[in-house]
């Protein structure tokens, strides 16, 4: 990704690096990570429709799921560097599998190149509503009077949910028991039967549960609070650990070699695209963030997550 800069300035010299996929040219593939339904498959539709209307040429959505996106990422590693083939990329594939499995098949740093940043799916601690916690400190304050009694739930071992809640108990100083799931979902039915005290996931998992008043969000893991939960504060706003925003990014990369004229064209169409508001209020609906911004905004995102999660992982002895 940092090779982006040289390539950008190598594309303006020759002058001679055009656009591939223009109209009539052959369809972009935009890979999509997860299975049909989900919030960046929504996404990724919303986007893929947006652009096929301003380009002229086919954008189509196509589902890998597996391994928490490694599969989808090593497909797009090994496409051709064409503007093509392109990766709705998140942090599972990116900046977390590399410490996880030192076998990967791909260089998630070298093997891509950042296109645009485009959203933020934010983390949130909850509970059930009938939970004694009505704060992180009362949460702080009961898992060091009892270590290894409160429990969180994640959507699996190695998730971003398992690594946002590892990284508060790390802050903390506590030790916080960890209970992986497959996928939310049957997290969500623990929690609400009182089988796990709390649960780090987002806020689009949660917030139909909280509008039913089944469960309470305790704070975000975000810079700013989020405008869905009225008069819930942030972690840092709520304990006063610092360092504890975590951007659960959903970013555009193209595989290594992509032309810099390419990659700047869809850079301007993603961002476009982004601002649009109906794109701004599909955000809203699934309780996500719109960032719209280019290369360097998401490559500076990679490039904290990948040393946050480095560190979480290491420091927690994590495996995969």
């Amino acid at each position: 990704m940092k090779a982006l800069a040289s390539l950008l300035g190598a594309a303006a010299l020759a002058g001679t690096v055009l656009f591939a996929p223009a109209a009539g040219a052959q369809t972009i593939h935009l890979v999509v990570p997860f299975a049909p339904g989900g919030a960046q498959d929504v996404l990724g539709r919303h986007f893929a429709t947006k652009l096929s209307a301003r380009m002229g040429t086919p954008v189509v959505v196509d589902n890998k799921s597996g391994a928490s996106g490694v599969v989808a990422a090593d497909g797009v590693a090994k496409a051709v560097p064409d503007g093509t083939t392109l990766f709705l990329a998140t942090g599972g594939a990116i900046t977390i599998a590399p410490h996880l499995n030192p076998k990967l098949s791909y260089d998630a740093l070298k093997d891509f190149v950042p296109v645009a940043l485009i959203g933020d799916t934010p983390m949130t601690l909850s509970v059930r509503a009938q939970s004694p916690y009505q704060t992180i400190a009362d949460v702080l304050r009961d898992a060091k009077a009892n270590p290894g009694k409160v429990s969180y739930g994640s959507s699996g071992n190695g998730s971003v949910s398992h690594l946002t809640g590892e990284l508060l108990a790390q802050a903390a100083g506590v030790q916080l028991i960890h209970v992986g799931y497959r996928g939310a979902s049957p997290a969500l039915i623990d929690l609400l039967g009182g089988q796990i005290s709390m649960m780090v996931t987002s806020s689009a998992s949660i917030d139909p549960m909280v509008q039913e008043k089944k469960a309470r969000v305790l704070a975000t893991f975000t810079r700013d609070n989020l405008p869905n939960f009225p008069g819930v504060p942030t972690v840092t706003q709520s304990s006063g650990l610092k360092g504890l925003e975590v951007p659960v990014w959903i970013g555009i990369m193209a595989p290594a070699r992509t032309p810099a004229a390419t990659v700047e064209k869809l850079a301007a169409e993603f961002t476009a695209v982004c601002r649009l508001p109906e794109t701004q209020e599909r955000f809203k609906s699934l309780g996500a963030l719109a960032m719209c911004g280019g290369p360097a905004e998401l490559e500076k995102v990679v490039a904290d997550d990948y040393q946050r999660w480095a560190r979480v992982i290491k420091q927690g002895n994590i495996k995969e």
